[in-house]
């Protein structure tokens, strides 16, 4: 596989999959589902195993050859994922905590990595009726329109900072107070939704001086990439890089370029 692999890949049949995942997600988010707790203490529903199922099992019947890397599975060696060109990285359901709390602030995410650059991404909500998309060099979409479709021309004026709903940290609340603008409007939302909030122009800055995981991010980033925003490491102002040994991010910043 080479970089020209990407172009043979269809975005529609990744959205499609994507769709199928969160069917079967809200069939079970109708119900009183049950919750189990993972060794980290998050949880863990019937439908983070289930959309993991649908997605995994329909990426390797189209794309055989491509590794894939889950939050829901077994953890691969960095031995073995160095030597990965290409992977699928995947999120089966982001803001399972949202999830629970039935406020439908949940996500599906599924991104293609080239080395350790997000290169494809399909973010999907499915109680929002919302679909994201981003391949590389083909631009971003929201339900079929073009991102960004909103731009803030007076940001010393105001700026729209979106966090967090379950995790804001000090450390971001104090990254808030120190924006250069007269007037702060605070979003809170759950999931990758917040990158794609900064993705569409809805939000202008997403901090987020917090843990996440590759996994969290990388299919928004993608599409933040292609809507001509960025997602850079707070404080060294490089992009996120994926397929590290530790796959924890470092704290960032979604906003315009720099």
């Amino acid at each position: 596989m080479n970089h020209n692999f990407l172009v043979s890949i269809d975005i529609e049949a990744i959205k499609d999959i994507a769709i199928v995942a969160g069917t079967a997600v809200m069939q079970i988010y109708q119900t009183d589902f049950t919750i189990e707790y993972k060794a980290d203490d998050s949880p863990l529903t019937q439908a983070d195993k289930k959309a993991n199922s649908i997605i995994c099992d329909s990426l390797q019947r189209l794309y055989p050859l491509v590794p894939i890397l889950s939050e829901e599975n077994q953890e691969v060696p960095y031995s073995i994922r160095k030597a990965w060109e290409y992977y699928w990285c995947i999120d089966p359901i982001d803001g399972t905590k949202e999830f629970i709390k039935k406020n439908g602030e949940f996500t599906i995410n599924i991104a293609l990595i080239y080395h350790e650059t997000p290169v494809l991404g399909v973010v999907y909500a499915p109680a929002l009726g919302e679909i994201f998309w981003a391949k590389k060099n083909e631009g971003a979409y929201k339900n079929g329109i073009k991102l960004p479709f909103l731009t803030n021309t007076s940001p010393a004026k105001k700026l729209c900072v979106v966090v967090s709903k379950s995790h804001l940290s000090a450390e971001t609340q104090a990254f808030i107070d120190a924006l250069p603008s007269e007037k702060i409007e605070r979003i809170s939302t759950g999931s990758s939704l917040k990158l794609c909030m900064v993705a569409e122009g809805t939000a202008d800055v997403y901090p987020r001086l917090a843990p996440t995981m590759e996994w969290d991010t990388a299919a928004a980033d993608a599409i933040v990439r292609e809507s001509g925003k960025i997602v850079y490491q707070y404080k060294s102002n490089n992009l996120l890089e994926y397929n590290k040994e530790k796959l924890v991010n470092p704290w960032f910043v979604v906003v315009e370029k720099l």
